[in-house]
C-alpha cells in the first residue's frame, strides 16, 4: 500500500506518497519552501497544502528536525523556538511524527545501505543541520541528537553542516575536513561498523567523500534525499 511521507527540513518541507513495500516513491514529491520563521502554524499550513496536493486521506508520517517524543517536540534547534512542548502528532491531524534524521535512518536500514547490517551502524544527515540515526543490530536508538556535540566549543554541526559550508564559503575539500573530524569524533565514541551519509549532500559524495579518511568504511545514502520522505511514510505503515 502507499502512505504519504512528509519531511520538515529548515529550508524546505517535501513530501509524497511512498509504496513502503518496496521503499520508493510513487510518485512525483511536492517541495514547499519552509515558513521563515518556521512557527508552528505555519508548518502546519504547508503540511495540510501538500495534503491537499496529493488528496490524501490514508495514513501519513511526518518528520520534525529535533528530538520527537509520542508525538510531542522536545527539541527546536533548527526551527522557531515556539515548538517545544507543541504535540505535532495532534496539530498534523493525527499523522505520526518522528524525528527527521530517525526517519531517513529507518529507510536506509530497511532498503538502502543499512540493509542487512549486523553491529553499530550510524546515519548521518548533512543540511541545514546535522542529524544522527544510530542503529545496533538494526534496531533504532531514538533521537541521538549527535549534530550538537560539541567541537571546537560549539556545536558539530555549526562546523560540519551543509549549511555551514555555504554560510562560510567552504570549497569542497575544506569542507571535507571539518567533515572528516566530526566522523572521527563519532567513531571513537561509538565504533560503528557503517556510517552512511545522508542528507542533501549524498547526491554530491564524489565532490567530498574520497577526500574523509577515517577508519570506519563510510558510505553515501543509497536513498539519497528521499530517505526522510521513505522513513516518515514507513513509520506510520499500518501494521
Amino acid at each position: 500500500m502507499d502512505v504519504l511521507g512528509i519531511d520538515i527540513g529548515g529550508s524546505g518541507i517535501k513530501g509524497a506518497p511512498v509504496d513502503v513495500k518496496e521503499g520508493r516513491l510513487s510518485a512525483e514529491r511536492l517541495r514547499v519552501p519552509t515558513p521563515q520563521p518556521a512557527k508552528p502554524e505555519e508548518v502546519a499550513e504547508v503540511v495540510s497544502q501538500i495534503v491537499a496536493h496529493f488528496s490524501w486521506d490514508g495514513p501519513v508520517g511526518v518528520t520534525f528536525p529535533g528530538v520527537v517524543v509520542n508525538g510531542v517536540v522536545r527539541t527546536a534547534a533548527n526551527v522557531h523556538h515556539s515548538w517545544v512542548g507543541v504535540d505535532a502528532s495532534k496539530l498534523f491531524g493525527g499523522a505520526r511524527v518522528l524525528n527527521d534524521a530517525d526517519a531517513a535512518g529507518i529507510a536506509e536500514v530497511t532498503y538502502g545501505e543499512g540493509r542487512d547490517r549486523e553491529g553499530v551502524v550510524l546515519v548521518l544527515t548533512f543540511g541545514t543541520g546535522i542529524g544522527s540515526a544510530l542503529f545496533t543490530d538494526g534496531r533504532l536508538v531514538p533521537n541521538t541528537e549527535l549534530g550538537h556535540l560539541e567541537l571546537h566549543g560549539k556545536d558539530a554541526e555549526h562546523r560540519a553542516s551543509d549549511r555551514a559550508r555555504e554560510d562560510h564559503d567552504l570549497s569542497w575539500e575544506k569542507w571535507a575536513g571539518r567533515v572528516e573530524e566530526y566522523l572521527k569524533h563519532v567513531e571513537m565514541l561509538f565504533s560503528p561498523s557503517l556510517i552512511i551519509l545522508g542528507g542533501g549532500v549524498s547526491k554530491k559524495a564524489d565532490r567530498f567523500l574520497p577526500q574523509v579518511k577515517i577508519d570506519t568504511p563510510v558510505v553515501p545514502a543509497a536513498l539519497q534525499n528521499e530517505a526522510g520522505i521513505i522513513g516518515a511514510a514507513l513509520t506510520a505503515s499500518p501494521a
